[in-house]
């Protein structure tokens, strides 16, 4: 299994980003997916997940702002984040249930 993210970026505060994590070796229909991020000196936390049902689940931090989404034709999980702060600024992974990881995508939020 293997879990590939991208769309990170540098973005104004204000601004929107997609981020994408394209899977292979498993279906994204199947199982719950997450989105999760890690600040420097922090500890990795859940963002949002959206479970095989399309039960989408979000942290508090971004409700209203981020909106997680699956492509199945793709076998694709995105996580659209809009009106961005600072504070949003991580490196975002995605997870498949509980054990498959992908190596990440730095989002960097000026301003």
């Amino acid at each position: 299994v293997q879990l590939v993210e991208s769309g990170g970026g540098l973005v104004q505060a204000g601004g929107s980003l997609r981020l994408s994590c394209a899977v292979s070796g498993s279906d994204v229909r199947l199982y719950v997916m997450g989105w999760y991020r890690q600040a420097p000196g922090k500890q990795r936390e859940l963002v949002a997940s959206i479970t095989s049902g399309g039960i989408t689940n979000y942290a508090d931090s971004v409700k209203g702002r981020f909106t997680i989404s699956r492509d199945n034709p793709k076998n694709t999980v995105y996580l659209q984040m809009n009106s961005l702060k600072p504070e949003d600024t991580a490196a975002y992974y995605c997870r498949l249930q509980l054990t498959y990881w992908g190596q990440g995508t730095q989002v960097t939020v000026s301003s």
